[in-house]
């Protein structure tokens, strides 16, 4: 059975290793390493920010959500490729949409960049919206892509 449950320190390599695998794949397509793979998920866990997808003491994938004032924004979702498939991703968007509604957002956000079709793909099909392309100002040539969706009694 597949939990989820909020990340703790000592989750810390399992985070890094997860997404440094999950946006490997993203190397060869955008020539240099996907935001969430630079990025230090240790403040984010001590902010309660990463929610894990675990089968017992397994690490699965992980959601890295920001909260604001308004909306929740998804930072990172990252899936083990051993667990890829399954499901996985969208019941981490689906707990982290419902935990952002109890919390009293009734939006969540996110921004990909526009060569990650895939991902764009499975964003629509869980709900999202485009709502805006813009340049990368951090990757010169790049195009971010902007997209959000409504939750509505989740």
């Amino acid at each position: 059975m597949i939990e989820t449950r909020a990340a703790r320190y000592e989750d810390l390599a399992a985070v890094h290793s997860i997404t440094q695998r999950a946006y490997a794949a993203w190397l060869p397509v955008l020539g240099y390493p996907a935001q969430p793979m630079t990025d230090d998920h240790g403040p984010r866990i001590k902010r309660g920010e990463v929610l894990l997808a675990c089968h017992g003491q397994h690490v699965l994938g992980l959601i890295a959500v920001e909260p604001s004032d308004d909306h929740h924004l998804i930072f990172s979702v990252a899936v083990d490729p051993d667990s890829a498939g399954k499901g996985i991703g969208p019941r981490l968007i689906a707990e982290a949409e419902r935990q952002a509604f109890l919390a009293g957002k009734r939006r969540m956000t996110l921004y990909t960049n526009a060569l990650m079709v895939r991902n764009i793909e499975l964003y629509l099909k869980l709900g999202y919206r485009e709502t805006g392309r813009r340049p990368n100002t951090a990757r010169p040539g790049f195009t971010i892509v902007d997209m959000e969706k409504m939750l509505d009694d989740i």
